[in-house]
């Protein structure tokens, strides 16, 4: 019985290993929801608070909780005795990510795509892709960390290190990169993104862990507990995607050609980041479980704080704003085609698992998910 359970954890559900489909069936059905049934995001958008929307938070904790379950609390701290992932971390998202973004930007919206874009949208554009960079993803790095079996603890630390960076940083970067002053910062979208998606699904996480392993024992936990609830952050995932979808239904229908160019700079700069950070973790030699998710929190973006800081500086209907929602958009897919590439190249890390070690993950962390 046991074997039988940890054989079907540790294998491809029919939400992973079709994943890429269903991402795409689940956005096609949120632009169409967005479209014929508006009163759908109308009513979604009354659940929200400092720009945070409540029923996404329900469903990211539904992907998260998982995954806060696999760690091994006590050994978090062996994560200070493993700076290396931490250092790759900071330095791409802070001292790289920001500038390669607006470098990135400024050449395809000012030079590349300058017979295509008007002077002022050129401007709005760039201000709405600098946002976007300085702006590295918290909660939605747990997801892909989790389909490429990540140290669930180390990608911990580094999210709870990256919040706490963002709070110091963001202001600095962009009021230097936009050249302007006196932004004004939704702490409060701060301070609840961190509560809602690392706070609360941590503290789910250690009371279920503490109370399996006591009641029932870490067997139980890995063979049952952790099989039951394998697909949770991809049914999760997906009903996100519906919800997101259905906001911008309106805005890819009547923005076609703008929101293929915008694309186009955010997608290389995606790649890139993720690039120079999984290969740094690899010349490193850091064991493919941190360095997996190393490279995919720079990748993406923290799109609550963008978002909401391009609509209070320029407006709804800006350009910036425009950016900061394309970069949703665009998310999910290129995301997934990195975590097919962290798991079809984890190879590339054998032999780094013994001289670098990962920490607070469960024996259930091997193989990964292709998509």
């Amino acid at each position: 019985m046991a074997e039988k359970g940890m054989k079907d954890t540790k294998g491809l559900g029919i939400f992973e290993e079709f994943l890429t489909l269903w991402v795409l069936i689940c956005i096609i059905i949120g632009i169409a929801i967005g479209e014929w049934f508006s009163w759908f995001p109308d009513t979604i958008s009354e659940w929200e608070y400092a720009n945070v929307s409540l029923p996404v938070a329900v469903l990211i904790w539904i992907m998260i909780y998982p995954m806060m379950v696999k760690i091994d609390f006590a050994s978090i701290a062996k994560s200070v005795k493993q700076p290396k992932g931490l250092a790759i971390t900071w330095t791409t998202n802070w001292l790289i990510k920001p500038f390669s973004m607006y470098l990135i930007a400024y050449v395809f919206f000012y030079y590349i795509f300058s017979g295509q874009i008007s002077d002022d949208l050129k401007d709005e554009y760039l201000k709405g892709a600098v946002l976007l960079g300085a702006a590295p993803c918290t909660a939605m790095v747990f997801v892909w960390s989790h389909l490429t079996k990540g140290d669930p603890g180390y990608t911990l630390v580094q999210v709870a290190t990256n919040d706490l960076i963002i709070l110091a940083a963001f202001v600095p970067i962009v009021s230097l990169l936009l050249g302007i002053s006196g932004i004004s910062v939704p702490y409060d979208t701060l301070v609840l993104s961190v509560v809602l998606f690392v706070v609360i699904p941590l503290t789910a996480g250690y009371l279920t862990r503490s109370w399996a392993v006591k009641k029932r024992g870490e067997k139980w936990l890995e063979t049952v507990f952790f099989h039951y609830t394998k697909d949770a952050t991809i049914v999760g995932l997906l009903l996100t995607l519906i919800i997101i979808f259905s906001f911008q239904g309106d805005i890819i229908l009547d923005n076609p050609a703008d929101i293929v160019l915008i694309m186009i700079p955010l997608s290389i700069q995606t790649y890139v980041i993720f690039t120079v950070a999984y290969l740094w973790a690899r010349t490193w030699k850091l064991p493919h479980s941190i360095a997996a998710p190393a490279g995919l929190i720079g990748a993406s973006n923290f799109f609550e704080l963008a978002v909401a800081v391009a609509i209070s500086l320029y407006g709804l209907s800006s350009g910036a704003t425009l950016v900061t929602v394309v970069g949703v958009l665009v998310e999910v897919p290129i995301m997934l085609s990195l975590v097919n590439v962290a798991n079809r190249t984890k190879h590339w890390f054998d032999g780094n698992n013994n001289e670098s070690g990962g920490i607070g993950i469960t024996s259930e962390a091997s193989g990964g998910a292709n998509i």
